[in-house]
Formats: structure tokens, sequence, C-alpha cells
């Protein structure tokens, strides 16, 4: 690339304004496209971990069955049910038994519709947890206080209300409900505190919930016989996740007489860092897949250059003759078409770029997009060797004409 080429290049692309613009609005989508759909991707990505490590990289929850309630296994041809009771709960609790688990708590659940003053709600999650619930799942108070050791002891009739039961409830997420009483079933809970708010973590609304010790659970809703849904643990750590999960696993398999294998189908244990990994799997893949589909854009672009380029050497075949025949060589002709292609798509490279950190500011679809500097790289990149593939063609068929036959076309 010579000085001469581009000065000529830039004569041909500023005699054909209009042209050029539109020719360069291929490569612009396409670049723009690949730019703004990795940083939707990256900054999905970066919300749903940031909701996962609210959560704790440390948390743990164990099921019974797979997740899905209690599920049976045959022992010779005797058919036996596999929940979890307060038997696991104790020995899981045990530091002797479980040294990486730093806290534990069951979950009972029940469907209760609560009442009040003529509005009922149904919360989605209604649950019996220990006090050492809010800690290991992060869900602090924004009003109020969360429940004590003394009232789950005392079978205290209290509730823990999540932003939407209270929307629900009292008419307004924004209302303090603390010391008002509800009506759950048939029996009557004060509220004592009003959870901060979490959102939606994907799959459903985390402030749909309501809370109450989990003594008050089991005389009031479940009784006491009934096995727990869920244990939600907490490791020591993030890094003892793991060791904490094959602890917990070998206590569930010595309560129930499993073997250890037997143990890790029936019941699962899913950590948080887990989620986090395979979060970020998916998103990446989703990510890549779009982008690929919008780099397809930038090939429909680089066929704008070529038909251009196949145009403008129509338009100048004289031209080409004339510079032929005072001495230009093939490599100065080739050189010109070239520089002229490239330059093309290098401006609408710049202006792709342009308008991808503009469109970056705007909410998509809830979404604030997070631009990875390597996708505006690869995608500034590829448009330039977009320009360089696609007018080699037009370049090489200028750079081939024959002075004489260049100097007769009309």
């Amino acid at each position: 690339m010579n000085l001469e080429n581009m000065r000529i290049a830039l004569q041909g692309i500023l005699a054909n304004r209009l042209r050029a613009f539109l020719t360069m609005l291929g490569i612009l989508i396409g670049v723009a496209a690949v730019i703004l759909v990795v940083a939707v991707g990256n900054g999905s990505s970066k919300a749903i971990q940031s909701k996962l490590s609210a959560l704790g990289t440390n948390t743990l929850t164990i099921f019974a069955g797979g997740g899905f309630g209690g599920r049976g296994h045959t022992n010779g041809t005797q058919s036996v049910r596999i929940t979890l009771t307060q038997q696991d709960l104790t020995n899981i609790s045990n530091k002797a038994n479980a040294p990486d688990v730093e806290a534990v708590s069951p979950v009972a659940s029940a469907s209760v519709t609560a009442s009040y003053q003529g509005s009922t709600y149904t919360p989605s999650s209604f649950i019996g947890v220990l006090p050492i619930y809010s800690q290991i799942k992060n869900r602090p108070v924004s009003l109020g206080t969360f429940f004590t050791d003394a009232q789950n002891q005392a079978d205290a009739k209290v509730v823990v209300l999540g932003t939407t039961a209270v929307e629900d409830l009292f008419g307004s997420s924004t209302f303090n409900p603390v010391g008002d009483n509800v009506l759950f079933g048939g029996t009557t809970l004060q509220v004592i505190g009003v959870l901060k708010s979490k959102g939606s973590n994907g799959v459903q609304d985390q402030d749909d919930i309501a809370m109450i010790p989990l003594n008050t659970m089991e005389d009031h809703f479940t009784g006491v016989t009934a096995g727990f849904s869920q244990f939600l643990a907490q490791a020591t750590s993030g890094n003892t996740s793991n060791a904490a999960e094959s602890e917990i696993l070998s206590v569930l398999a010595g309560d129930h007489n499993l073997s250890s294998t037997v143990a890790s189908k029936d019941f699962s244990v899913l950590s948080q860092s887990d989620l986090l990994a395979t979060s970020q799997s998916s998103s990446k893949t989703f990510t890549v897949l779009l982008a690929a589909v919008a780099a397809i854009s930038l090939m429909v672009g680089g066929i704008g250059v070529m038909n251009i380029m196949l145009v403008t050497v129509t338009e100048r075949t004289r031209e080409i003759g004339i510079r032929k025949a005072i001495g230009a060589r093939k490599s100065d002709i080739l050189g010109q078409f070239l520089v002229e292609a490239v330059l093309l798509s290098v401006l609408g490279g710049i202006l792709g770029i342009g308008v991808a950190f503009i469109g970056a500011n705007f909410k998509i679809d809830g979404t604030v997009p997070a631009i990875e500097p390597v996708s505006v790289v690869l995608a500034f990149g590829v448009s330039m060797l977009t320009g360089l593939f696609f007018g080699i063609y037009p370049a090489n068929r200028a750079a081939s004409l024959r002075p004489i036959d260049a100097l007769r076309y009309e």
C-alpha cells in the first residue's frame, strides 16, 4: 500500500459518496451486530454470575431423589422410600462427621393461602427453616428482624415476608407490615420482618416467599413426622464445597444404610459453584452461536464490497487503460483497487465500532451490554480481511485488462 494508491482510492470514494456509504453500511451493520451480540451475552452472563455469587459460592442444596421429593430404591425385594430426616440433620451438623460443613438448615414446605383484611394470596414458597437459613442463603431483612433460635424453640407464630408477598397482601411492596397479623390457613402469624429484595433468578421470583420457624411449621402446618423437602448447607469456604459435598453424601449413606454409589443416586447435592460454572458455559456457548449468526452479515457486506468494486472497475476501464499505457504495472492497478476495497471495509468497521459503543449505553431486553475488547478487535480485523478477500477478484480483474482493450472500451 503506497500513498499514491491511497490518494486514488480516496478520490474514488469521495467521487461516489452515497454509493460508498451504502457499501460501507453492510460492513457497519455486521461489525456493530457482532460487537453488540457479544456485549449482550457478556452482560447477561455477568448479571447471572452476580445473582448466583450473591447467594454464596459455598452454598449447597441437598435433595432426596434428585431433587424432586423422596425417591425409592429396591433393597432385595422390598421397596424403600428415601427422605431427608431429623437424624440426617443432626449427623450432618456434627463437625466430627462433616468438618467442612459450616451450617445446615432443613427446609419444610407447605402450600397455604394467606389473608389480610379481605386480600388473599398464596405464596409460591411457604417454608419453615432454622434462623441460620438467613445466613446460609444470604437473605438479610430490610425491615424488622429475622426470627431467632428462641422463637423457633418457643414455636413462635411469626413470619418473615418477601417484597412480592408484601405487595400482594398489603397492596404495596414499600408498605411496612411489621407488627401486623396475617392469617395463614387457620393460623394467625405476626409479621416481624421483610426480606431485602432479590428479584428473579431467571427461574422464579425470589421475593415471592414467606418464612416461618421450623418448629412452627411442623406444629401447625406439616406435622413433625413429615420428612424434609431439602436441606440448605454452607461449606466453610468456596474451596471446600466439594469436600463438604462428599462428607454430606457419606453421612446420608450411613444414615440410610446405602452404599456410596446408591447414595449418590438417591440424594443430590447441588452447589452454587456448579450452577455458576454451568451458567457461564451455557452463556458462552449461546453468545458464540449468536455472534456466528451476526457474523453472516459481515459476509453479506463483503459481497456488497465485491459488487461495487466490479462496477467501479467497469466504470473506470478507460482510466485503467490510460494508466497502463503510460507505464503503470499490473501491481499498481491491483494495489489501487485493493486499497479502495479495504478502505471501504475499514471505514465501515470504524463506523460499526462507533455504533456498537453508542448502542451499549442502552439496556437490551433488560440487560446492560458489557463490551468485550476482544470482540472489538476481532470484528474490526474480520472487516479488514473481508475487504481484502472480496476485493481481490475485482482488483485482479482490473489489473489483468490489456491496455489496448481498456482504451477501446466505451
